[in-house]
């Protein structure tokens, strides 16, 4: 492939060039207690349009591995269109098939396509790609959680889906699939992360009642996690309040989970988003049990929130929606994020006041039951 097309990054040349101040404003921040999430660059690191036979690109997992970062972007197909029906449960676009695409970069800003990672087909599309890497069994696996969108024949809710991801010569490649939960009960936005003892945990937004919460599951092996059976989601649907480990903010029309949880100074960080009542989609964090994955405390703002006019307009206005954190080794936590439905920003926080911020936070109130 042409370099001029692997080469979707937008250069920074042009943003170091200009003045240090003018770049501040142009990169934007949010705060919480002078706890700063800054943007890389003032553009997105990889934009719509940038691969050949795809328009929007967001939404983006990323894994360090093998000296690089490598991202995992939803893409969506050219030829997708606004559907003119509005209503309730109409979709907002016709032909909107996305693949999952896989881009590499040495410095997480310059990031080159490598591959089309899982390609959808008419049954079903994938959305949303996070991955992670959990020890099972004493041995590590590579994993890519994602959104299952059935055809709209099918009738059936989005579930949650689990991939093995295996890598070699320096690309990864997908193994078998697991969907999860139940048929009929909508379940998206999984993460995984291992426990102190080295259990496995299961971080999902298991829907009922159109109430969205964070609920957490754990399990001794992926083994056990690729085992499980109807009547174990039975059962765990029918106990979901005591599975609940965080509610949205008063006010708040939803959340769901972010990156996969990442280890700091000894500490799970877990990163959301979150719908606020105004339709805007913002990142928060908390600091989680290693025990038992539970909720700890968590910051009362969002760290990143919607600045700049490519993650206020586009398909989705007003979205920054973190799927990818990674600890640096100059004690920064890189995020990826999709911005408005369209492309994927960078940015990086300091993990020392961060995780200081959250030792001190609040404890969170006991969750809410779900509706009934």
């Amino acid at each position: 492939m042409d370099e001029g097309v692997r080469r979707v990054a937008r250069s920074c040349d042009l943003a170091r060039a200009a003045d240090a101040d003018d770049f501040d404003a142009m990169c934007g921040t949010a705060e919480e207690g002078g706890l700063e999430a800054r943007r890389l660059l003032g553009q997105p690191v990889v934009a719509a349009g940038s691969v050949p036979g795809y328009g929007p690109i967001f939404n983006a997992g990323v894994i360090h591995h093998d000296g690089r970062y490598h991202l995992f972007a939803r893409a969506v197909r050219d030829g997708y269109r606004p559907n003119e029906k509005k209503g309730r449960g109409e979709p907002r676009f016709l032909d909107y098939i996305s693949d999952v695409l896989v881009f590499v970069s040495f410095d997480g800003v310059n990031y080159e396509f490598q591959q089309v990672l899982h390609r959808s087909d008419p049954n079903a599309v994938y959305e949303d790609p996070r991955v992670q890497c959990v020890t099972s069994e004493g041995e590590p696996r590579f994993l890519l959680s994602y959104t299952h969108v059935p055809a709209e024949v099918a009738g059936k809710p989005w579930r949650a889906g689990l991939t093995e991801l295996y890598y070699a010569d320096g690309a990864f490649s997908c193994g078998p699939d697991l969907l999860l939960g139940l048929e009929n009960v909508p379940n998206k936005d999984v993460v995984l992360c291992n426990l102190e003892d080295g259990r496995i945990a299961l971080i999902q937004r298991l829907e009922q009642h159109m109430v969205q919460n964070i609920q957490l599951a754990s399990f001794d092996s992926l083994e056990e996690l690729w085992a499980t059976t109807p009547e174990f989601w039975h059962d765990y649907v029918d106990t979901l309040p005591e599975q609940t480990i965080l509610v949205p903010s008063p006010g708040a029309h939803g959340i769901g989970a972010g990156a996969p949880p990442i280890l700091v100074d000894g500490e799970l960080l877990f990163f959301y988003h979150e719908r606020d009542g105004s339709d805007v989609y913002t990142t928060r964090v908390a600091l989680l049990d290693r025990k038992t994955g539970r909720v700890r405390s968590q910051l009362a703002n969002p760290i990143l929130a919607p600045e700049l006019d490519w993650e206020l307009d586009g398909d989705v206005d007003n979205v920054i929606f973190v799927q990818g954190a990674q600890l640096r080794e100059d004690g920064t936590i890189y995020l990826s994020y999709g911005a408005a439905d369209r492309h994927v920003g960078a940015a990086s926080v300091d993990a020392a006041p961060l995780l200081a911020e959250l030792r001190a936070a609040t404890v969170p109130a006991a969750p809410l039951p779900v509706a009934a």
